[in-house]
């Protein structure tokens, strides 16, 4: 019986993500006004010939900084999880 609820839940949710899924816009770019801002303005605003070097490096720095920041705390934190102690040293349980 558990078996059988737990399998209907999932085959509604599945029905519904196929739902939604069907509804995205397929073929056609979504295009904002500040596409064509980007696109005019970045060479002259930041001198980089890439756009999207030019982007995601002076438009959005900070932003770009601060996702670099949380990626590197948590490879930190995984990172001192997995340390191996050495021998005859224990770990502190605070």
């Amino acid at each position: 019986m558990k078996t059988a609820v737990l399998y209907a839940i999932l085959l509604i949710l599945f029905g519904g993500l196929l739902y939604i899924v069907t509804d995205l816009p397929f073929g056609q770019p979504c295009k904002a006004d500040m596409d064509e801002y980007f696109i005019r303005n970045s060479q002259t605003q930041t001198g980089a010939n890439n756009v999207v070097t030019s982007v995601v490096f002076d438009f959005r720095g900070f932003d770009t900084l601060g996702e670099a920041t949380v990626l590197f705390t948590a490879v930190l934190g995984v990172g001192m999880m997995f340390r191996k102690l050495h021998e005859g040293e224990e770990y502190e349980n605070d």
